[in-house]
């Protein structure tokens, strides 16, 4: 039979591939920074999650080897049985506080935490009212829940709020949104959401992964930046990005919650506990965070000197007020390979960034997503700006 089916696999890839859609991954040799190596040369990296720089931070590699000195490298075990420490709960009454939440619970990522919150909460006597771009995990999650489900246009609150009056005969109603939009760098408008909650009787879920650690006054993340952090029940985000960047994630949020899901959650009863020096990393993440703003000020001026740099060159750049930052390709034919050819002549002009396109993106929105970090010098992000403008002109994108 699989050779019939290998026929098949092989026809659609040569399809993707012809279509410019084939994802390669370039291979690193060497440890994630502002700095990379890549095919035997050292390129600027723009399009890492380490928003705060600290992936490679000899202050966190630290911890992590220290921790993996006194607590092994594994427990073998889930969390019910023999796969609890202290270092876990540690963290995760940490977590709570940085939030603003009553109490936490780790996953081995936010994958994983989107993909069990929604199925032990919430029956078929229940709505799940879910933003139509929120990320892929919520996707899946939401799939997993015998809940109605209600799907609004991305950030449309008239839409949002008529979802929500069709979702009036449930029992429990919860409005789920990402904090930031992955593919555009886009915040929710958390105030409207919480608002249009309050008055339809609803619960808010926000997967702030791609804001925890750096957005907001102290890092906390949307629901700080928006000032609701009293107003959102649950927070589903990442140990994976700005805290550290290795894996692990966590759900925070009101007390009863957080308890019944240590007892119905599948990702978390049927997988290992997260590594003890993720775990002790992770802390040190927090301790830096608690006494070292510095870093949030140099990633805020990196990301308004690139914007404001590319938007000056002519390219297609939305106004935006986070490190993620989408160069669109939507006014040109065949986006797709223009986003590929452009990245990988950067590449050759020494900076490392990704053409995304479908199915990552709709199809007709191809780009290139560049973030910005604090690691990033002021050097690094005139060279960024220099290689677009010279590929940028080679490819007729400006």
């Amino acid at each position: 039979m699989y050779g019939k089916f290998g026929e098949v696999l092989r026809a659609e890839l040569d399809s993707i591939r012809e279509q410019g859609l084939y994802k390669d991954e370039r291979v690193l040799e060497g440890p994630q920074g502002a700095e990379i190596r890549v095919g035997g040369k050292t390129v600027l990296n723009f399009c890492a999650n380490n928003y705060l720089g600290l992936a490679s931070d000899p202050r966190v590699v630290e911890a992590a080897r220290r921790t993996l000195s006194e607590w092994g490298y594994g427990l073998s075990s889930v969390r019910f049985i023999c796969g609890t420490t202290t270092l876990h709960r540690q963290l995760e009454r940490e977590l709570s506080e940085f939030l603003g939440m009553e109490d936490t619970i780790l996953y081995a990522a936010c994958f994983d935490a989107n993909g069990g919150v929604f199925e032990p909460l919430l029956d078929k006597d229940s709505a799940i009212i879910t933003d139509q771009l929120n990320h892929a995990s919520i996707i899946d999650g939401v799939r997993l829940a015998k809940a109605q489900r209600f799907i609004y246009n991305h950030a449309d609150m008239d839409h949002l709020e008529t979802q929500l009056k069709d979702a009036q005969s449930a029992e429990f109603r919860l409005v789920v949104t990402d904090g930031v939009f992955s593919m555009d760098g886009h915040l929710a408008p958390l105030v409207e959401i919480c608002d249009l909650a309050e008055k339809y009787e609803a619960m808010v879920l926000v997967d702030d992964s791609h804001a925890t650690g750096f957005t907001g006054p102290t890092g906390r993340g949307t629901h700080e930046k928006f000032d609701v952090m009293d107003r959102v029940d649950l927070i589903t985000t990442t140990l994976g990005k700005a805290l550290g960047g290795a894996l692990g994630g966590c759900t925070s949020g009101r007390r009863e919650i957080i308890e019944w899901l240590r007892q119905k959650s599948r990702p978390y009863l049927f997988s290992n506990s997260v590594p003890m020096m993720i775990c002790g990393a992770a802390l040190e993440v927090l301790k830096i965070l608690r006494e070292d703003p510095g870093p949030l000020k140099t990633l805020e001026r990196n990301q308004v000197r690139l914007r404001s740099g590319l938007r000056e060159l002519g390219f297609d750049v939305d106004e935006g007020d986070h490190p993620i930052i989408p160069v669109h390709f939507r006014k040109h034919d065949n986006d797709a390979i223009l986003a590929q050819g452009m990245a990988a002549d950067l590449l050759d002009e020494g900076i490392y960034c990704i053409g995304f396109s479908f199915p990552v993106v709709p199809r007709g929105q191809a780009r290139i997503r560049l973030q910005t970090s604090a690691a990033h010098s002021d050097a690094h992000v005139e060279r960024c700006l220099e290689a677009f403008a010279t590929v940028g002109r080679k490819h007729g994108a400006i």
